[in-house]
């Protein structure tokens, strides 16, 4: 059965994935990866698909801020399939939609919490302050850092584990159409391609397993597939 996968932002730029691998670099892992992505296609037929215009128009904007050459967009263009899901015609069970919904409820709860707990703090540290005559501006600094310390707990808090984007839904929707495997590092796209019975590839792994299948390939033709792709960029 011939393989196809679908790609988030994560499949490329995880910062996980370039410690693993070594590269120095958000170009250069994209550079790497879409070389080996090409190299799959050549020799295994095996499809990378990426999802357009949302995940593709982010996974661009990512690398362009990133200072990027123009050989890894000619590559992102030329080796990963750009499709639109069929957001009307893909079906999801409404069990899944009803878990999603409890999620976001839970979610929500744990929210309020964390800020009902954080505004008794900020309270504190302000009575606490004035009683000791400090200057407005020491005020100001400490509810500041709690203020800074509240928004990257409630971002962990509230963002773990769910589907809190467009594009993340995209990558289900298109792997759930395809048939596709799931290449991504994100916890809640992991969570629901699992609750969809959607096979899931963690993006650190994803080269080194491309990488195991090519080398059964045997060293000679993985060489002549690269320099294939090297004279097709000259």
């Amino acid at each position: 059965m011939r393989q196809r996968f679908v790609l988030d932002t994560t499949a490329i730029t995880d910062a996980g994935l370039r410690i693993k691998e070594g590269y120095e670099s958000v170009c250069e892992s994209a550079q790497e990866i879409l070389n080996l992505i090409a190299l799959a296609r050549l020799k295994l037929d095996i499809s990378c698909y990426i999802p357009y215009p949302s995940v593709y128009g982010e996974l661009i904007s990512f690398l362009r801020r990133n200072q990027c050459s123009e050989e890894v967009f000619t590559k992102l263009d030329t080796w990963l399939v750009k499709k639109t899901p069929n957001r009307y015609e893909v079906k999801i069970p409404a069990a899944i939609f009803y878990e999603y919904i409890m999620v976001v409820r839970q979610k929500m709860n744990k929210g309020r919490r964390l800020a009902e707990e954080y505004i008794w703090e900020s309270s504190a540290i302000t009575s606490k302050l004035l009683s000791e005559s400090e200057k407005n501006a020491d005020v100001e600094s400490e509810i500041g850092n709690l203020i800074s310390k509240f928004r990257d707990k409630f971002r962990t808090t509230m963002r773990q584990g769910i589907l809190d984007s467009a594009p993340d839904l995209d990558v289900l929707l298109l792997a759930k159409e395809l048939e596709a495997g799931v290449v991504s590092s994100d916890a809640g796209i992991r969570r629901w391609s699992e609750r969809l019975g959607l096979r899931f590839v963690e993006a650190s792994k994803f080269p080194r397993m491309l990488k195991e299948y090519l080398f059964l390939l045997g060293d000679r033709e993985i060489s002549a597939l690269q320099e294939t792709v090297s004279e097709g960029e000259e």
